[in-house]
């Protein structure tokens, strides 16, 4: 008879299983990562020390204390104070261990184990390898499964192959082209409400833009995706928005051990959270699903999921798992980023009016006066180049993150299975050798001659991430920016309220700490 473990415990003396306990403990949070440290090490990786339990998380944090401060006071005096870089502020322990390790080196959260890479060699390689054995990192599905489970953000192996096959479809140039309307009337609402207050308050009204511009990209992805309203699915974009500023608040912590199941009062906002973000997606699943019965089903992304759920059979993942995460996924990529990055855009245009100028002359030289349309916005060259380098000064994402799912060679090093990669993006978009002195200056100038000249190696333009996994939805992304950009700067005049308040904060995205407010007159 074989018996299982369970039933080999209760044959053991009690005296021996908190031996056995420890036993387990140590060899998963110190025996094992170090192994992963020691094969590193052997190979001229280096990096900083790291402590039981927590790793580099002491250090990061008296990094951060030390020189946050003192990177907030240069960026306030720098000329170039709006497109100065918030890594310094944000993450300064990723630049001070980058002086002291160079552009590859490891540093562990908890027990995960984090190879740092700039070094843009190894960044041509992370990007063109295509292996599954390369994927996402798992403490993702765990540590931010309330927000993204194992949707298309963050599955691997064939249940990602066929999330990937089921979505990006949906957002192929020739489904986005067909939403370009649709992108346009939820931008007609909402500027028609900023045209009102200006009209209300005189020839001017100072705006906070940044809530405006989330519900507008929560409409447009609602309305293309799901087939309903902003306000119809108001309840699910708020809570995500929550959930994200919860989980925000902690994100130092991902990865020490046991951190997640803690009863904290933001564990507990996270759970809540989570589970009710799961029932309200199901309910839109479940009327959608029993409307297709009667009536011939809508060609929404929502469908395909729904569709893609029954086709699919994973262990790890159920029917109802599939829907609510790849929606999850879907309703946080599909608006909040779009949203941060429109919010820094109208930000930097304010800030250099000659370039809001250009910009203008451009879209009215276009348009003539007529309603905008697809073939329009593909002309838009310099609103194109705005936009780019928005994306280069503030992208939507910190970092490319992967994890080795099993032993790989990258760049001529050979990575431990369960290692972590990450390629801070903000990084790579400001290294001086890449993209020359004034890295840190709003200048969109320079892809006037497309991301292949812009920088070189051109890989190292990464908004939407590099390789296979790169943002399905970018193609959406930059047509609803062109669209809300190009109508914004048609109808309105626009500079910095003397309120604003230039402080970048990390909440899952780099979004504006404190908002973008604007003093707006109308054309």
């Amino acid at each position: 008879m074989i018996l299982s473990s369970q039933q080999w415990l209760l044959l053991l003396p009690p005296v021996l299983i908190p031996v056995l306990l420890f036993s387990y403990l140590y060899t998963i949070l110190w025996l094992r990562p170090e192994r992963l440290r020691q094969k590193l090490r052997s190979q001229g990786v280096k990096g900083p020390k790291p402590s039981f339990l927590f790793g580099n998380i002491p250090e990061m944090r008296r990094i951060q204390k030390e020189l946050a401060t003192s990177a907030q006071e240069q960026e306030a005096g720098s000329a170039d104070r709006f497109s100065s870089n918030y890594v310094a502020t944000l993450f300064p322990y990723l630049i001070h261990w980058s002086r002291v390790y160079g552009s590859i080196y490891l540093y562990a959260t908890g027990s995960i184990q984090a190879l740092n890479v700039t070094d843009p060699d190894m960044v041509k390689e992370l990007a063109s390898c295509k292996s599954l054995d390369l994927g996402k990192p798992y403490h993702l599905q765990k540590d931010r499964g309330a927000l993204l489970g194992m949707g298309i953000l963050t599955a691997n192996g064939d249940l990602w192959v066929h999330q990937r096959k089921v979505i990006a479809p949906e957002f192929f140039m020739d489904k986005v082209k067909g939403m370009v309307n649709l992108m346009i009337d939820a931008a007609m609402s909402m500027l028609n409400l900023w045209e009102d207050k200006i009209e209300r308050e005189g020839s001017r009204a100072e705006i906070m833009v940044d809530e405006f511009l989330r519900n507008f990209s929560a409409d447009v992805i609602s309305r293309a995706s799901f087939g309903s309203s902003f306000t119809e699915g108001k309840e699910i974009f708020y809570k995500i928005r929550q959930l994200q500023k919860a989980m925000g608040k902690q994100s130092m912590l991902i990865g020490v051990p046991g951190s997640r199941y803690l009863p904290t009062k933001s564990n507990r906002e996270i759970w809540d959270l989570g589970s009710s973000i799961r029932t309200l997606v199901l309910n839109i699943a479940k009327k959608h699903d029993h409307d297709s019965v009667t009536t011939s089903p809508d060609n929404f992304l929502l469908h395909s999921i729904i569709e893609g759920s029954k086709a699919a059979s994973f262990a790890s993942c159920t029917p109802e798992d599939f829907i609510v995460d790849n929606c999850k996924n879907i309703y946080f990529a599909g608006h909040e980023t779009t949203s941060s990055t429109a919010a820094w855009c109208l930000m930097l245009l304010a800030s250099h009016p000659e370039w809001q100028s250009r910009v203008r002359v451009e879209v009215l030289d276009i348009c003539h006066g007529e309603p905008l349309d697809f073939d329009m916005l593909r002309k838009f060259k310099t609103l194109t180049m705005v936009i780019q380098e928005t994306l280069r000064l503030y992208p939507p994402a910190s970092f490319v993150t992967r994890e080795a799912l099993q032993d790989i060679n990258l760049g001529g090093i050979d990575i431990p299975r369960g290692t972590n990669i990450r390629v801070p993006i903000a990084l790579a978009h400001r290294d001086p050798s890449v993209w020359g002195a004034n890295a840190d200056s709003f200048d969109p100038g320079r892809f006037a001659g497309g991301i292949a000249r812009a920088c070189k190696p051109h890989h190292m333009y990464m908004p939407f991430g590099i390789g296979p996994r790169t943002c399905a939805g970018q193609n959406l992304a930059m047509v609803e920016l062109k669209v809300v950009l190009s109508l914004l700067l048609s109808r309105f005049e626009f500079s910095l309220s003397p309120s604003y308040v230039h402080r970048p904060a990390f909440r899952l995205t780099v979004e504006p700490g404190e908002g973008v407010p604007l003093v707006l007159k109308k054309l």
